[in-house]
């Protein structure tokens, strides 16, 4: 089971400027092949199908597949509030030739306003529907952990590319934290790989990405953010036996198995967008919506009292 947490693993700034661009660049780190939506259900299925005993490589996997469910709640959270403001308010009438979502005809993805109520789709960066046939799990755990060392070198490396494309605050914040954070995973595996025995760094060059430059990121990587891995669970976990001492990288790192969950940051918050007919609640929908929400926070404040007691 899951546990959630309403929070986002970094905080997303304010927008510079509405970007239908930049939102469907960043399509590719959500739905591309080798995206955070890749990502999240290949270490999710080899973590369901493992076999065997050797559970502190499950506790790894389990560990990260949970991360990235945040990771993919992160980008869809920042192509929505890039799209956010792009297009105009609903007019009163149409008789004087406003059109509200003219913007979606200059987009480069027509359905993030024509279908998805100008907001993020499971999509690449060219429209293509995500892929269950991205995912990969052999049952073998080298094998399966050779694999998941180039899918987070590979990710990196786009996502390199992607900081490149666009200097929009939202954006950069977003692209700079995955660029430390697969980093961290490649770290991850390249341990679990060398306590297997197998001589990675030979067979498997991991290319090397200088972001010396990129000052999002070097501000990120001063907290340790990329040598540190979170278990992600309240039980015990195996991950400590794994990732631990230097980093496989010449980088001069040393790791950090952290019991439980990072800080996390406030989800935003979409307004109603009438011109798309989202959330569509019109006055009588709208009351009854807030009667149900008055109901929660009642409820919540009754099992609140009731916990000090």
């Amino acid at each position: 089971m899951f546990s959630s947490i309403n929070q986002l693993p970094n905080r997303i700034p304010p927008s510079d400027k509405p970007d239908p661009k930049a939102a469907q660049a960043l399509q590719e780190g959500l739905g591309g092949q080798f995206g955070e939506m890749r990502t999240m259900m290949q270490y999710l299925f080899q973590n369901m199908n493992f076999r065997g005993e050797a559970k502190a490589y499950q506790d790894l996997l389990r560990s990260i597949a949970t991360e990235e469910m945040g990771h993919v709640e992160l980008i869809s959270n920042t192509i929505n509030m890039l799209l956010e403001g792009a297009s105009t308010p609903m007019p009163s009438d149409f008789s004087n030739s406003q059109l509200p979502l003219s913007v979606a005809l200059d987009s480069p993805n027509i359905h993030h306003f024509l279908v998805a109520g100008q907001s993020s789709r499971p999509v690449d960066a060219a429209g293509n529907p995500w892929s269950a046939t991205y995912v990969y799990d052999s049952g073998n755990l080298v094998l399966n952990t050779l694999y998941n060392l180039m899918l987070e070198a590979t990710g990196r490396l786009q996502k390199c590319r992607l900081y490149e494309m666009s200097n929009n605050k939202a954006y950069r914040a977003t692209v700079s934290y995955l660029i430390v954070r697969d980093l961290a995973h490649e770290k991850v595996f390249a341990k679990a790989l060398e306590t297997l025995g197998v001589n990675w760094n030979k067979a498997l060059p991991v290319p090397k990405i200088d972001t010396s430059g990129m000052p999002e990121v070097k501000e990120l990587e001063s907290r340790n953010l990329h040598n540190q891995q979170w278990t992600f669970t309240a039980e015990s976990s195996g991950l400590s036996k794994i990732f631990n001492g230097s980093s496989p990288f010449d980088d001069g790192g040393e790791l950090e198995a952290i019991d439980g969950i990072p800080p996390g940051a406030p989800i935003p918050n979409l307004p109603d967008a009438p011109q798309e007919f989202a959330s569509g609640l019109d006055g009588e929908l709208k009351r009854l919506t807030q009667q149900v929400q008055k109901m929660e926070t009642t409820g919540s404040s009754r099992t609140a009292a009731s916990k000090k007691k």
